[in-house]
């Protein structure tokens, strides 16, 4: 009988088996992940879940009760030692499991600070799974400080949370200003200024020079030359691929797992899919970082490993949450060179299309979901509306679809 074995349990990983047995498939399946908890939703962690809106019975994908009712074998708390891919086996938990197919859905790993400059002191934090918000969420008490490290959608999620439960925030970005690396400057002037309103000390062109303390940290020096006393610390500085197994299982790399458009690896039998696979887009290749992309490409492995042949087509989308805003966002904004704003129909909703030449690439909406809609569907339409059409309060967003 033919066995899938998928290693990590997150929301690439859930998504690939649920679609194997929902698609059919009749033989083995084993999803291994290193976490103790079923798979879980992990946007909400830096959100709803550290504010304490969301409990931990809510953050799961699916009842752990899903799995055994599906005859899905769910190996939790174990991590795979070994891959020997001209053997189809791997190591895990003193085990030697044989496979058929093996999907890597091993998703990321958040970049930490060199212990040289204090990141192994106790009170520094990373954004990632469950065990990392459960570790810092007492620390979060009002009128404690918290620093930090990082201006990105990760860091900004965490401020936010911070400054409504009181505490003094201070963020540092060393770029010239937040969110440089994902969003145009309207779009970081319009969340500055939110945080701002909020309390929050946002500090752009500032690195940290090291964070201080005997054991645990007590204060940061910037690379201004001034000195913070801290309570705690997060860093939100990006993530990495994970590609260990990968590499162990000789698969090429190419900014993460290099897969084809049906999720195939250069090592025949082993797939991936998520946030640790890069694959072909637009004569380019990619790697999205998003939970739209993970469970759309995890269920068309599942497919392909039932002979579909189907080819991903990647429909880029995010989102965040801070405060009261609602930031979604619509396709990719590589190489723009014009973003027009546009005021929503309520008080404080805004959008930015971002455009190449006439070509519309992106759309970011606060609290704006009908110009988030409309932008998405012509993205994928491949339609770009005039720009001055759309910077045109008065044009009815609706037309543009014509």
């Amino acid at each position: 009988m033919t066995h899938v074995v998928v290693v990590g349990a997150g929301q690439a990983g859930s998504a690939c088996v649920a679609k194997l047995r929902n698609g059919g498939f009749d033989g083995d399946v084993t999803l291994i992940g290193a976490e103790t908890t079923p798979p879980y939703q992990r946007p909400p962690l830096s959100k709803k879940y550290l504010l304490g809106d969301m409990p931990l019975e809510r953050l799961l994908l699916r009842p752990e009760s899903f799995y055994s009712d599906n005859n899905i074998t769910l190996r939790l708390g174990q991590t795979v030692e070994a891959v020997d891919a001209a053997a189809k086996t791997l190591s895990v938990a003193g085990e030697v499991l044989r496979y058929d197919h093996l999907v890597l859905t091993t998703g990321s790993a958040p970049r930490r600070l060199p212990a040289a400059i204090g990141g192994m002191l106790d009170g520094v934090y990373v954004v990632r799974g469950l065990a990392d918000v459960d570790a810092m969420a007492p620390e979060f008490a009002a009128g404690r400080h918290v620093l930090i490290i990082g201006g990105g959608y990760i860091g900004l999620e965490a401020a936010a949370v911070a400054a409504l439960k009181g505490l003094k925030v201070t963020l540092v970005e060393m770029a010239d200003r937040i969110l440089q690396r994902v969003a145009c400057e309207q779009t970081s002037d319009f969340f500055r200024e939110l945080h701002r309103t909020h309390g929050v000390d946002i500090r752009e062109g500032v690195g940290l020079k090291e964070l201080t303390g005997e054991g645990r940290i007590k204060g940061a020096v910037l690379s201004d030359g001034s000195m913070l006393e801290v309570d705690f610390a997060i860093v939100g500085v990006g993530i990495t691929p994970e590609t260990g197994l990968a590499e162990m299982a000789g698969v090429a790399l190419d900014n993460g797992i290099k897969t084809d458009t049906s999720g195939a690896t250069s090592v025949s039998g082993i797939w991936a899919a998520g946030d640790c696979a890069s694959f072909p887009y637009q004569g380019g290749r990619i790697r999205l970082e998003s939970v739209p992309n993970a469970i759309d490409q995890a269920e068309i492995v599942a497919q392909n490993i039932m002979g579909a042949g189907l080819e991903y087509s990647a429909k880029p989308w995010f989102w965040s949450d801070q405060y009261d805003v609602k930031l979604q966002i619509a396709g990719l904004n590589t190489g723009y060179d014009t973003v027009m704003t546009r005021a929503g129909d309520k008080e404080g909703a805004v959008s930015f299309w971002y455009y190449k030449g006439d070509e519309l690439r992106a759309v970011d909406a606060a609290n704006d979901p009908r110009a988030y809609m409309i932008g998405k569907r012509l993205i994928e339409a491949g339609k770009s509306p005039d720009k001055e059409a759309v910077a045109n309060s008065e044009t009815d967003l609706k037309s543009l679809l014509r």
